[in-house]
């Protein structure tokens, strides 16, 4: 065990350290690197309880003030992701959290908040900071190990579809299936991800997926482009991954206010994937902010209406409503498939694209196949 001891400060004695604990010591004889860990903490007790829970599963660094883990993940070995603090003194979680986000080579950091501090408004401010969760102490250890271990599964999946589509990219002409059957899986994986934090199987965006590409076809949009909404489409709500459990998982009716929070996840998603180059992941951005516009104006988060909405977010809006409808909620049981398709005709004109309403509404067959396909 190494520890670089950077600066003492005051009567208690808190030093800013690293903690680099490595492989073999940790007491695992396997083959593979552990994820890296930056925990940061201005109290020893605080630290010491983090390096209990984490300790046999990943290699751990450790600072006391944020500063010192701006400097920790700037350096040749920076984290994989970090779990930090809000209250220390000199610059708190949340500027750390700024700069960090603010810096190319520490951007893609998970950070996890760890925090007394559970109010939403809390929350809604770490959030659009960039971090990516929150931890409430008295931290639970399968909570954290499950967060973190899910938390460091995204960002790998991320930073894997960004290299594939890339790769993808570059070798269009070779058409190697092999490649493209990857790619397209780490991108439903990065949409199925918000499923799982809403309690949902993952089969949601495989359905909704399936409809978008027919619905796009019956529409008039060419093989190419159906295929490229279709692979976009499983991104429609990964912005509810900034949404706060207490919200999200809530079984009851929202109150006006969470309500407000949950009107967050388009634009949260729209961030999270951001202006990209590629055709896959722009139309991805583009699905997760305007899916939830209605053609009447009355939709969220930007009030659009009819075709000032993009087309690809109208083609979704059906397909998500539908999907929505047909399968089983904690606050609600399945509609049937007419009972659902009935409502999409009624909502024609008004929530939905009337000719995008109309062709859905005859895809009855191929809609019962897909359900049959990627049944929950």
């Amino acid at each position: 065990m190494s520890v670089w001891l950077c600066c003492v400060t005051g009567p208690r004695r808190k030093i800013s350290l690293l903690i680099d604990v490595g492989w073999k010591q940790m007491g695992n004889s396997g083959t593979m690197q552990k994820k890296r860990i930056l925990i940061v903490d201005d109290t020893l007790e605080n630290i010491d309880l983090m390096k209990e829970i984490l300790l046999p599963f990943y290699r751990l660094q450790v600072a006391t003030s944020g500063r010192l883990a701006i400097r920790i993940a700037l350096s040749p070995t920076p984290p994989d992701l970090i779990l930090l603090d809000i209250m220390m003194p000199e610059m708190d979680g949340y500027e750390t959290c700024r700069i960090l986000k603010a810096d190319p080579r520490s951007r893609e950091i998970p950070v996890l908040f760890v925090t007394a501090r559970s109010q939403i408004e809390d929350e809604i401010q770490g959030f659009e900071l960039g971090a990516a969760d929150y931890l409430v102490k008295p931290v639970s250890p399968p909570i954290v190990l499950a967060r973190v271990r899910t938390h460091l599964a995204m960002h790998d999946q991320q930073k894997l579809l960004a290299d594939q589509v890339a790769r993808r990219t570059a070798q269009l002409e070779l058409r190697n299936r092999e490649l493209e059957e990857t790619r397209v899986e780490v991108i439903r994986q990065l949409g199925r991800a918000a499923d799982y934090r809403d309690n949902e199987t993952g089969m949601h965006v495989m359905r909704v997926s399936g409809y978008v590409r027919l619905l796009a076809l019956r529409f008039g949009l060419c093989e190419a482009e159906a295929e490229i909404l279709q692979l976009a489409s499983p991104m429609h709500d990964v912005g509810k991954i900034g949404v706060p459990d207490a919200i999200l998982l809530k079984p009851g009716k929202l109150t006006e206010e969470e309500f407000q929070v949950i009107r967050t996840h388009p634009e949260i998603g729209w961030r999270i994937i951001g202006e990209q180059k590629s055709a896959i992941l722009h139309l991805g951005g583009v699905v997760s902010l305007t899916h939830h516009e209605k053609w009447n104006g009355q939709g969220y988060p930007r009030g659009l209406q009819g075709e000032a909405i993009p087309v690809a977010g109208r083609i979704v809006a059906v397909a998500d409503v539908f999907d929505a409808l047909t399968a089983v909620r904690p606050y609600k049981r399945a509609w049937s498939v007419e009972d659902a398709l009935n409502f999409v005709a009624r909502e024609a004109g008004e929530h939905f694209d009337p000719g995008l309403a109309q062709l859905f509404l005859g895809m009855r067959t191929e809609i019962g196949q897909i359900m049959e396909q990627y049944r929950d």
